[in-house]
């Protein structure tokens, strides 16, 4: 009984020291100020698709979990969505399987056509640098020219909200999570045959164009993917900018 009275002692102790700590406060600061964020994912996709000059534009969606956060709220006709169902048990989308399975079979031809382009695709799954860029390279060779593939959690504000590892919760972060997104659009930006650019908002919306200029990142000042670099340089990082000054670019 002493025991576990001085064990619970002892968690309200660390707790105190935790809620305390300027680093976590600092963190649970900017945490706050993207909550406020008004402009969301779906907006952003939403608009792209209202953009689309095909009549009847293909989505998808890889990584759905609950389809009420996002899927369900977009406006398309035509969308297909990728989940395993490891985060959200109900798992009601289409295809019950990884984005590696998905892909895969796609280009075998056993699920819909293996010819088919899509004009968006989102990518949410998992948010390691690893298989997000596997992920952006299967997607690319569905998306229609003219298309644009939208990745999430572009712009962690901390690195603990940038850690590796979601289940690590004894953080500044807390449960926020934006893994190493960040690392796979920074090299994105460094490729020739595709532009980018993060709208500012929602933890950072990125957006891949292989038509569309959003300006190319010709030096590569951080090759060895440093947090510390990346936040010192983040606008030239991410190409980072407003959902205003977005619209213009896809207007012009």
């Amino acid at each position: 009984m002493l025991r576990a009275i001085n064990n619970i002692r002892r968690k309200l102790y660390i707790g105190s020291l935790i809620e305390s700590d300027p680093v976590f406060l600092y963190a649970e600061k900017l945490t706050k100020l993207e909550e406020k964020k008004t402009i969301l994912r779906t907006d952003v996709l939403n608009y792209l698709l209202s953009q689309q000059k095909k009549a009847a534009p293909i989505y998808l969606e890889i990584g759905v979990r609950n389809p009420n956060e996002n899927f369900n709220k977009i406006i398309c006709t035509t969308k297909y969505s990728v989940d395993p169902g490891i985060e959200y048990k109900p798992n009601p989308v289409d295809f019950k399987m990884t984005s590696d399975e998905f892909f895969l079979k796609l280009k075998e031809g056993k699920i819909l056509n293996p010819d088919i382009k899509f004009n968006i695709v989102f990518i949410d799954g998992l948010h390691t640098a690893e298989q997000v860029e596997k992920d952006v390279e299967n997607a690319l060779t569905f998306l229609a020219e003219d298309g644009y593939l939208v990745l999430h959690d572009c712009n962690p504000p901390t690195e603990y909200h940038a850690r590796e590892d979601h289940s690590f919760n004894l953080s500044p972060a807390r449960n926020n999570w934006n893994g190493s997104v960040w690392k796979t659009f920074y090299k994105l930006r460094l490729n020739p045959e595709i532009s980018c650019c993060c709208i500012d908002s929602d933890w950072g919306v990125g957006v891949i164009s292989k038509k569309k200029h959003f300006d190319h990142l010709k030096e590569n000042f951080n090759p060895y993917f440093e947090y510390r670099i990346f936040n010192n340089r983040r606008k030239d990082s991410l190409n980072l900018i407003d959902f205003e000054e977005f619209k213009k670019i896809i207007r012009e």
